[in-house]
């Protein structure tokens, strides 16, 4: 068994702290016995450490670093470089030779820093920053194909290719890549093709062309009187009562009493309390007028049923329809009505039949299957991109997180201020140094009474 590591302590602010001062103390931090650090999470915003340094960190993306992710950062950049405590320095830039190019991670790494510097015209540069990593991050993701797995319309100059992609997005929504354009996955492009297959198939089903006895107007004639089914129903039914006894039919239509309460009112004609009147005056003779007599909040969708419906099938002189007409009328469109309700791949429906079938006949999916077998292969060498960001990031940020996490070095030394303090506060003609932000007073209070300091919550606002 190997040696277990020597700690150095320093003892500040009447508490005994670990001291990290060798790389051979991160490698050692996993067997540090965690009631020896000063804390043991932080949160992700509102420190003067860069967010995106510690949203890298926080690995499950709660918005709080705890001990394990601060470990396996730790881990994850000591692997990568010759000297682990290199990441005690706290600088930036990256020296290229820091790298660990013996390992196939570090190779990796190297390679990718160099050609960051190579695309930013500084082919001779022997070290890397965070501005720079972060800069190359954008240029190489400013290509069409970058290897997230997302194919935008200029990811091709195949002009077909790109209505294509269009087309998907039109259905099916699309995904936002890298660069923030939006574009087509794999899992789109397949779901595409089932929808598209499937809503040819059952166009095409035999027997359609007869059932649509309007022709290619039989779709809104449908839509025309199922938007007024339940209406018109209701109104037979409340007919057929008023033919059983005509001393209903006073009952059955709205009293002066209602009439008068809506005239207090701002009325509209959509206002609910009208749309929910009978279509038109109850009476025993069970007929519903279409054009004239009838609930104004029902006008529009009258007269839509009687133009797409009533008329093609009855003449446009039909303006009323007795129930016997309404059952007529309704079995006519049953058959295609039964034929909607089996309908297949309604998300490219309105692309239209002649369109679904000029993509079936194509070679557009092909061509969509070669730009993301090209984007895939270009995966390792942009999560490798990454990786230089993150390691750059890391060499200038986990020393000034090490020191007020794992010990508070920063927060008791005169000259460096801890992470979390949020400035100073001129109070009385004295400065205070130790000023942290408080969401939420009142909580805060309730623990802070505890400590036998004297605290002053401080409300500060900006012109």
């Amino acid at each position: 068994m190997s040696s277990p590591h020597v700690w150095k302590f320093f003892r500040t602010g009447g508490l005994d702290q670990v001291a990290l001062e060798t790389g051979a103390d991160l490698l050692a931090l996993p067997q540090l016995n965690q009631k020896l650090w000063v804390a043991l999470s932080c949160p992700v915003k509102r420190l003067s450490l860069d967010e995106k340094t510690l949203a890298l960190i926080d690995a499950d993306g709660d918005g709080q670093i705890r001990a394990p992710e601060l470990l396996a950062a730790v881990k994850w950049g000591t692997d990568r470089v010759k000297d682990a405590g290199i990441f005690l320095q706290g600088n930036d830039p990256l020296p290229l030779d820091a790298i660990n190019d013996a390992t196939p991670e570090g190779k990796v790494l190297v390679s990718s820093a160099r050609q960051i510097l190579i695309n930013l015209g500084k082919p001779d540069a022997t070290a890397i920053t965070v501005a720079e990593a972060a800069d190359t991050a954008r240029i190489f993701s400013a290509g069409a194909l970058n290897g997230d797995g997302v194919i935008p319309p200029d990811a091709t100059e195949d002009v077909d290719a790109q209505a294509l992609i269009k087309d998907i997005v039109q259905c099916l929504g699309g995904s936002i890549d890298r660069t923030g354009s939006t574009g087509v996955t794999e899992d789109q492009v397949n779901k595409f093709f089932a929808e598209l297959t499937a809503y040819v198939t059952w166009v095409g089903q035999s027997g359609s062309k007869d059932i649509a006895i309007l022709g290619d107007a039989t779709d809104a004639a449908c839509s025309a009187i199922k938007a007024v089914r339940g209406k018109v129903e209701d109104f037979y039914a409340l007919c057929r009562l008023a033919a059983y006894d005509e001393r209903a039919i006073a009952a059955l239509n709205q009293s002066e009493t209602e009439f008068l309460a809506l005239a207090a009112k701002d009325l509209r004609i959509t206002a609910e309390e009208v749309a929910e009147f009978p279509l038109a005056r109850i009476n025993s003779q069970r007929t519903l007028p279409l054009l004239d007599e009838v609930n104004p909040a029902w006008v529009a969708t009258l007269t839509a049923l009687h133009s797409a419906a009533v008329a093609p099938i009855f003449g446009e002189e039909k303006t009323s329809l007795t129930s016997k007409e309404w059952r007529e009328l309704n079995s006519k469109f049953a058959a295609y009505e039964t034929w909607l309700g089996g309908k297949a791949g309604s998300t490219v429906e309105k692309l239209g039949l002649a369109r679904a079938k000029e993509i079936l006949a194509g070679k557009g999916r092909d061509e969509l299957t070669a730009l993301l077998a090209k984007d895939k292969a270009l995966e390792p060498e942009f999560k490798a991109i990454s990786a230089v960001d993150r390691l750059v990031r890391y060499h200038r940020d986990l020393r000034a997180l090490l020191h007020n996490f794992v010990n508070f070095a920063d927060f008791y030394s005169i000259q460096t201020k801890a992470v979390f303090q949020a400035g100073t506060l001129y109070l009385d003609s004295r400065s205070c140094d130790l000023c942290v932000r408080v969401d939420n007073p009142a909580t805060h209070a309730t623990l802070a009474a505890m400590s036998k300091a004297y605290i002053a919550y401080v409300e500060c606002t900006r012109p």
